[in-house]
């Protein structure tokens, strides 16, 4: 059987977008065996557990990791419980704090979840890196460091130019992108995926698996999403970022809410809908395209509908909401009915402290009953039924 359009249809499928794929004619060969042998490929996909939510750029990759499942393939989510750890020092100029075990456990509990929204879980394994990194006796961590050398370690460019600088550079660093190498070779993987800073990290994955006297995996990278602020790739630790998991109406925001020069990226990464389809529209209204077809991947259209049409009413028709939280205060007035507006904004949950509720009194990101409060000193007159906003998403209808 001829089996060589079938693996030029995947390739096809799988360069789409990709910055980086090599070697491409190892994976050729890979694709070409699998057919023959009826065994999917093993495409690993590592994730660094420092945050509670994966993002639009986690989503990124996540949708490769799917094309490779959808094509009949298996894709091995491993989760860096162990090597966060030590921390990625990708990217750093200096040494990365570790994360304590039971933060890294709380980032990573609903990883599952939200990973499925874009992955099938039926061909799909979940593992956790310290099943075998937590294993390793200190002979088998001297035996991984023994297979690569630190002339090679230098190479990568941020060791490279902290190096030139005097910056410390700890021997620990060095055994993180090791430790994710052993992960290829303890799944066994065959392709590993990751964002164009990986690059460096998945290269040594290839070099160790030989070591171990593994067939070397390929590496296929992915272009950086951009975050909501235009200039850094998206990051929760810049607060620049979109959660796949986030509220519909806070997804729905976050994507209006984004330079129009990020655009062509977003659709080109995150949809199957081509660029030069909607091009044409006014900006705001190829925004609203992408945020629906966004909010409908990770939510459904019923919920998509929904925070279109909440947008609309808020940011548009500058109305309330028609659904929002609601706030008793009556024992918080005094015999006028009057309250100071710190104290309310902490009662009704829109302010998490009284120096919080201050600061966005005095960027003027207070309204209550559309008019701006001007001063944290303000006391404010409550009846029932008044909308207490602030910024541009948070609601709370107030309740005497």
């Amino acid at each position: 059987m001829d089996v060589r359009p079938e693996v030029e249809r995947q390739l096809a499928l799988i360069e789409h977008n990709v910055e980086t794929l090599l070697p491409r004619e190892e994976l050729a060969a890979k694709l070409e065996r699998s057919l023959r042998q009826g065994q999917p490929l093993r495409v690993k996909l590592g994730i660094d557990p420092s945050a509670p939510h994966l993002t639009l750029g986690h989503a990124v990759v996540l949708r490769k990791l799917r094309v490779f499942q959808d094509l009949g393939h298996t894709a091995v989510l491993v989760v860096g419980d162990f090597t966060r750890r030590i921390g990625d020092p990708s990217g750093k100029s200096k040494t990365r704090e570790p994360m304590p075990p039971e933060e890294i456990e709380r980032n990573m509990h609903t990883y599952r979840e939200q990973a499925f929204r874009i992955l099938d879980p039926k061909r799909a394994e979940v593992r956790y890196n310290s099943e075998w990194l937590e294993k390793l006796t200190l002979a088998q961590v001297i035996g991984l460091t023994a297979r690569y050398t630190v002339a090679r370690m230098l190479e990568r460019e941020d060791f490279q130019r902290r190096f030139h600088e005097g910056s410390a550079i700890t021997i620990m660093e060095f055994l993180y992108p090791l430790a994710q190498a052993y992960d290829s070779v303890a799944v066994r993987a065959d392709v590993e995926l990751g964002g164009s800073d990986q690059r460096f990290n998945l290269l040594i994955g290839r070099d160790i698996q030989e070591a171990y006297g593994q067939e070397p995996q390929v590496i296929l990278t992915m272009p950086l999403l951009l975050g909501t602020d235009g200039v850094f790739a998206m990051s929760q630790s810049r607060g620049n970022y979109i959660g796949i998991a986030e509220p519909p109406d806070e997804q729905f925001g976050k994507v209006m809410s984004l330079p129009d020069e990020l655009m062509p990226q977003y659709y080109r990464l995150l949809t199957g809908i081509p660029w030069e389809e909607v091009q044409g529209l006014h900006p705001k209204e190829a925004k609203k395209r992408l945020a629906f077809t966004l909010v409908a991947q990770f939510h459904g259209e019923e919920a998509a509908r929904q925070a279109q049409a909440h947008f609309e009413r808020v940011f548009e028709e500058e109305k309330p909401p028609a659904e929002m939280p609601e706030v008793r205060v009556g024992k918080l007035l005094d015999a006028d009915g009057a309250v100071g507006i710190v104290e309310l904004l902490v009662a009704s949950g829109l302010a998490s402290s009284r120096s919080e509720a201050r600061r966005l009194v005095e960027q003027g990101g207070v309204q209550l009953d559309g008019v701006k409060v001007g001063s944290p000193q303000d006391r404010v007159e409550v009846r029932a039924g008044m909308v207490l906003r602030v910024g541009r998403r948070r609601f709370a209808r107030l309740l005497v």
